[in-house]
């Protein structure tokens, strides 16, 4: 009896092993994964400053470029989800139902989100002193009330002051873009005085 528990013992201890190797061979993979995606945005970004050297920082410009194209981004996934995936019609989901452009909506915040957060803070804002999950908490806040102050912007535009809709909603994503901007850096991944890096390609960097 006691020998097969022993056995039982030793087999246990066998797989605990497996297990804490795969995670460390896992984790080991995924940084590197990590770092030559990063190293390639830097590469291309770089590529293109250049031209808005005279316009705006370093650090500005990343913002702008990675914010961009994650809002170009959700627009393609809320645009295909409205009209092909959904096909504009009312989504049925768990016993509730969702207009076509509600549910494209989440689809595209959801997918966006964790790319938004990822460019934020290791191409644009880097050298935070915030723990990792502070900075994500921080970050969904900010998204949120960027959404909500899109809802109230445009209402009042439109609806108070009976503006056309296109004009409207291009003065309010410049107010909300300016407001992101801000809270991210000195809210979400706020940096000590003497420890933000401008957004610097890690290869030209000492790592």
């Amino acid at each position: 009896m006691s020998r097969a528990v022993s056995q039982a013992v030793n087999a246990g201890h066998r797989i605990r092993s497996i297990n804490v190797r795969i995670c460390y061979y896992f984790a080991a993979f995924m940084q590197r994964v990590h770092h030559t995606i990063r190293k390639s945005i830097f590469s291309v970004l770089d590529i293109f400053y250049p031209i808005f050297r005279r316009f705006m920082p370093l650090q500005t410009y990343h913002y702008a470029a990675c914010g961009g194209s994650n809002t170009l981004l959700s627009l393609i996934i809320f645009t295909s989800f409205h009209n092909f995936v959904f096909n504009t019609q009312v989504v049925h989901f768990g016993g509730l139902a969702f207009e076509s452009y509600t549910a494209a909506l989440f689809v595209a915040f959801s997918l966006t989100f964790p790319i938004g957060f990822y460019l934020s803070m290791f191409v644009v804002f880097q050298g935070s002193y915030l723990r990792k999950r502070i900075q994500l908490f921080r970050y969904f806040l900010v998204a949120i009330s960027c959404i909500f102050l899109n809802y109230i912007f445009l209402k009042f535009f439109v609806g108070n002051l009976g503006w056309y809709p296109t004009p409207s909603q291009i003065l309010t994503t410049a107010i909300v873009i300016l407001f992101s901007y801000f809270t991210q850096r000195h809210f979400s991944f706020k940096a000590g005085s003497g420890d933000r890096e401008m957004g610097s390609n890690p290869s030209k960097t000492s790592s």
